[in-house]
């Protein structure tokens, strides 16, 4: 059955004519909010000093280099090849474990504190306001300097070798956890909060038995996607002396020994994939544990 509908009656010709006004100043937005950004990207591009033509001029030199890494791959002779494109695979192991346990090291650090400050920093658990903004500007502070800097800070005040590379991985982690631990403790449901408080419990009493059983499979969940990252992280910190793999990758490049640059690189990728999917499969089952699944 069809339904008539008269444009004419007064009342959906009102709501017609709303309707169309409200579109065209969605449409108005958008094109104003498109203008904003071209020309934020106009003024970017002139602060940088972007010049298209030497990029389209010298943007075959990627693709060059990326073939030149490639090795030489014989089929009567696979054997060989590959035994002479991964020459070295027993030190690069070595220095591949190496970054591993950095990125395992700083990330166990960085969670520690982030959880000890996040509760601090959380708005709807924090007693005291001078507290709380100290705890969040230390916290933004070491998130927002990156980690090669704090790597490079590190070097120069303790020498070559893993530990810069772990104390900057701790405290690059530990604004980021932080920031994201306080947002999951201020979502947390208050009613057990308040009924500790209502009892007598202390603050840290209220936060052992109230709060902390709400957050922590989170907690595990978001320690585990950022030990991910902080391996991929661990991969660069040697490029400033700070250990792991990173060291003889940039000596690959920098010597133009380009079999071993793509021999380093199949060698973090397989790596870090394989954590990837590991890692992945943690959180899931941290995930599916908190529902009841």
């Amino acid at each position: 059955m069809t339904i008539a509908i008269d444009r004419n009656d007064p009342a959906i010709s009102g709501h017609a004519a709303a309707y169309a006004s409200a579109m065209s100043a969605k449409r108005r937005q958008t094109l104003l909010g498109a203008a904003v950004f071209a020309v934020c990207v106009w003024l970017a591009a002139i602060g940088a000093e972007v010049d298209l033509g030497k990029f389209a001029e010298n943007a075959w030199r990627f693709p060059k280099y990326i073939v030149e890494t490639m090795p030489v791959l014989r089929w009567n002779s696979l054997g060989a090849d590959f035994a002479e494109w991964f020459w070295g695979w027993k030190g690069w192991l070595r220095l591949l474990w190496q970054t591993i346990l950095i990125a395992y090291v700083g990330t166990a650090l960085g969670v520690v504190g982030g959880f000890l400050l996040c509760f601090v920093a959380a708005g709807n658990l924090g007693r005291s306001k001078t507290a709380r903004f100290a705890a969040r500007r230390f916290l933004e502070f070491s998130r927002t300097v990156p980690e090669i800097v704090f790597a490079l800070i590190f070097v120069i005040a303790f020498g070559l070798g893993p530990l810069p590379g772990v104390l900057a991985i701790a405290i690059h982690t530990m604004g980021a956890m932080g920031k994201l631990f306080s947002e999951v403790v201020e979502n947390i449901d208050m009613k057990p909060v308040d009924g500790l408080t209502a009892t007598g419990a202390g603050w840290w009493q209220t936060i052992r038995f109230a709060v902390v059983p709400q957050v922590l499979s989170n907690f595990a969940s978001y320690s585990l996607l950022r030990f991910e990252i902080n391996v991929r992280g661990a991969s660069i910190m040697g490029f400033v002396g700070a250990g792991g793999i990173g060291q003889d990758l940039i000596e690959a490049i920098r010597k133009f020994y380009f079999t071993d640059v793509s021999a380093i690189l199949l060698m973090i990728i397989v790596t870090v994939m394989l954590i990837d999917y590991g890692t992945e499969r943690l959180r899931h089952a941290l995930l599916s544990l908190e529902h009841g699944k």
